[in-house]
C-alpha cells in the first residue's frame, strides 16, 4: 500500500511544496520551493509539468522507517468539514512578506514622486513669478 501527500506551505522565506511517499512502512521525501505564493492554476501547471519529476526524485531519496502505531484519524463529520471548508474560503488569501514589501516600495516611491513633483512645480511657480515682477518693475520704469 502506498500513499502519497503534496502539502505547500509557507516556511518563513519562501512558498514549499513537499512530496510524502509512504509505501511499505518507508517514508521518502522530495521538496520544491515555489519562491512565492503560488496560484491555484500555477498548481495545477507544476502537477501537470513537474510533478513527475518530483515523485522520481522522491523515490531515489533515502527511506526513512515509519512508525506503524499511529492511530487511524478520526472520522470527520461532514456539515463540520464543510462549515471548516466555507470558513477558510471566507479569509482572504495569505499574501507573502515579500509582496507586502513591494507595496510598501511602491507607496513610499509614490510619496516620494510626489515631493518631487510638488517641488519641481514650486520652483517653476516662483522662477515665473519672479520673471513676471522683473516685467512689471521694467514696465514702471519706462524700459518696456
Amino acid at each position: 500500500m502506498s500513499r502519497t501527500t503534496f502539502t505547500v506551505f509557507y516556511d518563513g522565506q519562501f512558498w514549499v511544496g513537499l512530496l510524502e511517499v509512504v509505501d511499505d512502512g518507508e517514508l521518502r521525501v522530495a521538496r520544491h520551493v515555489f519562491g512565492s505564493e503560488p496560484s491555484g492554476p500555477e498548481l495545477y501547471e507544476f502537477s501537470l509539468r513537474d510533478y513527475g519529476a518530483l515523485s522520481a526524485r522522491a523515490h531515489r531519496s533515502r527511506a526513512v522507517p515509519v512508525d506503524q502505531r499511529q492511530p487511524a484519524p478520526r472520522p470527520v463529520n461532514p456539515k463540520r468539514l464543510a462549515r471548516q471548508v466555507a470558513k477558510e474560503r471566507a479569509q482572504p488569501a495569505v499574501s507573502t512578506v515579500a509582496q507586502e514589501a513591494i507595496k510598501q516600495s511602491i507607496s513610499e516611491n509614490a510619496v516620494a514622486r510626489k515631493s518631487r513633483s510638488r517641488h519641481r512645480r514650486d520652483t517653476a511657480a516662483h522662477a515665473r513669478r519672479q520673471i513676471a515682477r522683473a516685467k512689471a518693475k521694467a514696465r514702471h520704469r519706462g524700459k518696456a
